[in-house]
Formats: C-alpha cells, structure tokens, sequence
C-alpha cells in the first residue's frame, strides 16, 4: 500500500507503510523535543537562581556531614585501637604505628596504586609519577602540620626509646637510601620499588619481634568487646574518616571558590590537606582521650607506609619519575621535621611544647613558600 505525503516543495512523495510510521515517529519525537525543549529553556532562566540555592545548600550539606563522619570514625578509631592494645597486651603506640595508620593510610595507597596500574595497563607514561610527591608531602603535612599542632597542646610523655628509636630510625635510612637515589638517578625504578617493598615486610616483623614499651600510667581496666569485632569497627571507622575527608574535602573546595577565595589558598589547605586529614582527626581525638601516643605511633607508622608502601607499589609496578624540588626539597625537608619531632623523643622520651611550636613554623614556611614559588 503506498501514501502521498506532500513536501515543503509542494512535491509530492510517495512513501510506504513503513517509511510512513517512521517518519510519523520522527515528527512527533521533533515535535515533542522543541516543546519540552523550550519549556526546559525557560524553567532554566526562570528558576536558575532557586537551583543555584538548592546546589548550595546540598553542598553545605554534604559538607557538614563529611564533617559528622570523620568525628565520629575518629573517634570509635580510637576507642576500637585502644582496646586492641589492651586484649593483645601490647603498647598503644605499636598499634598506632601499626593497625591505625595502615587504616589512614590505606586510600592513598589505593590511590597510588590504581594509578600505576592503570598507568601498566592502558600504556600511560607518568601515570604512577605523582606518587613521590603525595607521599613526601604527606609526610610533611602529617609531621609539621599535624604532629606539630598535638605536641603543642599536649606533648607526648613517657615514651620510652625503645618503642620510638628503631622506627624513627628506618624511617631515616630508608628516607636517605631513596634521596641518594633520586639524586643520581632521577627516578625510582622496579628495583627501588621492590626494596621498598622489603622494606615493609621487614617494618611488619620488626613492629611483632620488638614492638617496645611505655612508661604509662596504668589506666582503669575496661571491659572489651570481641578483638574482631574490635577490628572490625576500626576497618568501618577508618572507611568513614575515607569518605568523611572526601566530602569535606571536595565540598569544602566548592564552597570557598564560591566565596572566592583563591586557587593557590585552595591548593595549599584543603587539597594538601585532604589526604591527612585521617590523621589530624585520629591524633586530636586521642589527645582528648588522654591514649596521645595512639597519636603519635599514627604520624609515626603512616610517615614509614608513605615511603614503603604510596611509593613502593607504583615504583615495583611502573617505575617513579622524580621531579628535582621532589628530591631537593619535600624529601629533605621531610627528613628535617621528623628529625625535629622524633630525636628529643629518643634521648629524654618525651616532646615538648617548642617542637610543637618549631614544626608548625616550618610547615608556615612551607606554605608561604609555595606561594612566591610558581
């Protein structure tokens, strides 16, 4: 059967049955595009603004509960490590060094990780690259900025050097090895990255073979629940100070560009910030929970894991392009402020109030610096 259809040259068409439905279904689909289309142009200039307020105000909400999640895995994090310490009989700045900051630790490595492997398997050169500044900038941050801030409001005490003295001296040979390295080399190699590796394996032994003690006041016996239900809630609180710090983070970004703050100020506090605030928040909760050296074994533990594991896997996997400020710089400097925090610690087994004060100095320095350098 056949049908005429009259075109815009006032020719006339002859068209099937089929040719005639689509054509018909053309029509109405044009047809109801433009009319919804305008609608939808209109209710956009109509109700931008309400819009633009509705964005914001989720933006402010989400913001608040990023903020909601990281109190509260902060500080269940706490309560669920000490409790750890107590079942297993083994000091809170083990478990801090241990269990707590591979958990803060664990979405940056993650991070570096997925880099690299996506960087192996899709052929993208410097994918992995990223991972040694992150790290060594991690270590400033969690050093100068955080360590810093706890030491000065509440100087960690009765440390003895047996529980500080080895850790804070593989973190200074494995930190000297790699910026011999990068100075002559320029870059971190599978050879590097597999040492780094070993490197971990034998921080893990060592933390089980002389974990140290502590001179700490005996505290009142609690009754614990379940160690893996113990374990079990520190896995989920470490999960909600992940995803508590990204929506801070992310929102909190939103919101100061649109109160126009500028780009730099973003990138120095809350981006440089982002990937240590598991950290900030494990350590200021433990200070107010009186188990400070949960947050300082935190610092301490996650500083070891930024050289062995943020770095080790990405360089193991797809090697680890170095840029010289990364060496010269964020290495050295990074090296400086644990030997600030961790040698007065070591010879009269507590901290001080002028460390405090002295990091934070430094890590003002740091950013000021990175605004006059571009």
């Amino acid at each position: 059967m056949q049908a005429t259809y009259p075109g815009a040259d006032r020719r006339v068409c002859t068209l099937s049955d089929s040719e005639r439905t689509r054509l018909l279904a053309h029509m109405c689909w044009e047809s109801f595009f433009i009319r919804t289309g305008n609608f939808h142009l209109l209710s956009t200039f109509a109700g931008f603004g309400r819009r633009e307020e509705f964005v914001m105000v989720k933006v402010v909400a989400l913001f608040a509960l990023g903020l909601v999640l990281i109190c509260l895995g902060g500080d269940r994090l706490v309560d669920s490590a000490v409790a750890i310490a107590k079942r297993l009989k083994i000091p809170e700045m083990v478990v801090g060094a241990t269990i707590v900051s591979l958990g803060t630790t664990l979405p940056e490595i993650l991070v570096s990780t997925t880099a690299a492997l996506q960087g192996a398997l899709q052929g993208v050169e410097g994918a992995a690259d990223i991972s040694a500044g992150n790290a060594f900038g991690s270590i400033i941050c969690n050093t100068a900025l955080i360590a810093g801030l706890t030491q000065l409001l509440a100087p960690s005490k009765k440390v003895t050097r047996s529980s500080i003295t080895w850790r804070a001296a593989m973190f200074f040979a494995i930190s000297m090895g790699l910026i011999a390295v990068g100075l002559f080399t320029g870059k971190f190699n599978r050879i590097t990255g597999i040492a780094l590796l070993v490197c971990f394996c034998v921080y893990a032994v060592a933390n089980v073979k002389f974990p140290g003690g502590e001179n700490e006041e005996e505290k009142k016996e609690e009754k614990q629940g379940s160690l893996w239900v113990q374990l079990l809630t520190l896995a989920v609180c470490a999960a909600l100070l992940y995803f508590g710090a990204n929506l801070l983070v992310d929102n909190g970004i939103i919101l100061a560009d649109a109160l126009h703050v500028p780009k730099r100020v973003i990138a120095v506090t809350f981006i440089a910030l982002g990937t240590s605030l598991p950290e900030l928040v494990t350590s200021l909760v433990s200070i107010i929970k009186g188990y400070g050296n949960v947050g300082l074994g935190n610092i301490v533990g996650a500083n070891i894991l930024n050289l062995v594991l943020v770095m080790g896997i990405p360089a193991a996997i797809t090697g680890i392009s170095l840029n010289s400020s990364t060496i010269r710089v964020d290495a050295v400097l990074g090296v400086v402020v644990m030997a600030v925090l961790t040698v007065p610690l070591m010879i009269k087994q507590r901290a001080y109030r002028l460390q405090g004060g002295a990091l934070l100095a430094i890590y003002a320095g740091y950013v000021v610096s990175s605004f006059m350098v571009k």
